[in-house]
């Protein structure tokens, strides 16, 4: 049994502020009172320890007290992605049989066939009296979170009390806590970046200064003023600060602690342009299933081991599949307290472990003192010509291009070769295949070379900024049906 998080945090530090938002603040004991208001509504409205409830909401105030409100009420949520689609939503849904789903009012058309119930709906419900649970089970499925989706069907993801507490307590081993620590939340909460936030705000008594979506300006300007002291981030969302930075010619406040940086590999450019602007950036690697990080590179190491997502995290064990040596590539497997036990819906007798270990579907490579690099996705891979060709290569070394601010990378069937590298890209001016192969003459091997080039204005994204390269595929197919 684990502590009630929210209660145990409100005995030990009642007064310290939990969530700021816009203008506004809460305590936590201010929290928790808003809490047990909705808390004993949701009771009112029927809703009972153990039921699933479905939670459609933009990432403010609102959604923060409905996630405590369950739990306080014993229930699991089912974080639904608000970018997603109808359709989409509709097999998540179907997938998770949720009791009820409670909505803002704004995404009321998007659902149908279910049990519905908007917060201002909720609100207007007398509370009951609702028993607190001092003490939670280790073994309580907290959250459910559909997988990203980069490859098939998303997976309903059950993420248990053990799991989350795991998870932030080896963060903590790591980064060290604060009393005056301050997260900067831009990452949706229905993404695990985001969810692992709100709860380490909980564990650590931290504040977090939330915002609805990514907002560059005031974002920077919390980062320069010390305002804010840690904050996660994707390569496109590191990079648009970077470049705000450089155009204010600017550096981040030295009260500043810890950017982390995940997602997938981050280019080596963009670590070294964070360098110049005095950004502590980390690197860092995890997944739904393992509820947020699972290792994560360690200040002092930062700049020996630029590129490493570092070391697994205390509680955790990482190992390759298939490699008997450092540096020998394989498939990423991850085992500790932080893996989830399992899946829900379709997916509810597909095995999470084999063996104890989580297999990632990721390629990555442990050096020999231990750290860990991340390659790619193992689904993403390129053959040609029997080589094997990893897309975040390339892309980490188009953006070293003066006049490329994103690029995207696939492999496109050839009956020469098997398949070939093309290349999409943001830019700032035109330019050239030519001109590029040039570039990265020096930089690739030959049969790297991306072989052709699209410009685009924005490449295909999902709700954290992870570059969905499937849709890249996509792309080149209705291109070829021109």
């Amino acid at each position: 049994m684990y502590p009630n998080w929210l209660v145990q945090r409100v005995k030990m530090t009642p007064n310290r502020i939990a969530v700021t938002f816009e203008n506004k603040s809460w305590t936590f004991q201010q929290l928790f009172d808003e809490v047990m208001d909705t808390a004993g509504s949701m009771k009112t409205a029927g809703i009972n320890t153990g039921d699933r409830i479905a939670l459609l909401s933009p990432s403010n105030p609102q959604l923060i007290v409905g996630i405590h409100s369950c739990w306080q009420l014993g229930c699991e949520i089912v974080l639904l992605n608000e970018r997603l689609s109808i359709e989409e939503l509709g097999y998540q849904i179907h997938d998770s049989q949720p009791d009820l789903v409670l909505i803002d009012e704004k995404y009321r058309e998007r659902i149908s066939n279910q049990k519905v119930l908007s917060w201002d709906e909720l609100l207007l419900k007398n509370p009951s009296t609702v028993d607190v649970e001092e003490e939670w089970p280790l073994n309580r499925t907290m959250s459910i979170m559909y997988t990203s989706g980069t490859t098939g069907r998303p997976k309903g993801v059950r993420q248990t009390l053990e799991n989350h507490t795991t998870n932030a307590t080896s963060s903590a081993f790591n980064m060290g806590v604060h009393p005056n620590d301050v997260w900067l939340c831009t990452m949706p909460i229905f993404h695990i970046s985001g969810l692992s936030i709100v709860i380490r705000s909980v564990l650590y008594g931290m504040e977090v200064k939330l915002y609805t979506k990514f907002a560059l300006d005031p974002i920077v300007d919390d980062l320069v003023s010390g305002r804010v002291t840690r904050m996660s981030v994707v390569s496109v969302t590191l990079e648009r600060i970077l470049r705000e930075l450089e155009k204010r010619d600017v550096n981040v406040s030295p009260k500043f602690q810890t950017m982390l940086a995940g997602g997938g590999p981050v280019p080596s450019n963009y670590l070294e342009r964070a360098m110049e602007r005095n950004i502590p950036i980390l690197q860092t690697y995890g997944m739904t299933e393992t509820s947020s990080q699972t290792a994560t590179l360690s200040p002092e190491d930062a700049v020996r081991k630029l590129g490493s997502s570092g070391k697994p995290l205390f509680l955790s064990f990482i190992r390759i599949d298939g490699a008997n040596n450092p540096n020998e590539e394989g498939e990423i497997c991850i085992r500790g307290g932080l893996v989830t036990p399992g899946y829900i819906g379709q997916y509810a007798e597909t095995p999470s472990q084999h063996n104890g270990w989580l297999y990632t579907g990721d390629i990555g490579y442990l050096d020999d003192e231990g750290y860990l690099f991340v390659v790619d996705r193992r689904s993403d891979l390129i053959i040609s010509g029997g080589e094997n060709i990893y897309p975040a290569e390339i892309e980490n070394a188009l953006v070293q291009h003066p006049m490329i601010r994103q690029a995207g990378v696939c492999g496109l069937d050839d009956e020469q070769w098997g398949q070939i590298p093309v290349a999409f890209v943001v830019v700032d001016e035109e330019l050239s295949l030519d001109s590029l192969k040039v570039f990265l003459q020096s930089k690739l091997a030959s049969y790297k070379v991306p072989k052709a080039l699209y410009i685009v204005d924005e490449l295909p994204r999902n709700a954290s900024n992870k570059l969905l390269r499937r849709e890249l595929r996509e792309w080149l197919t209705s291109k070829s049906n021109e």
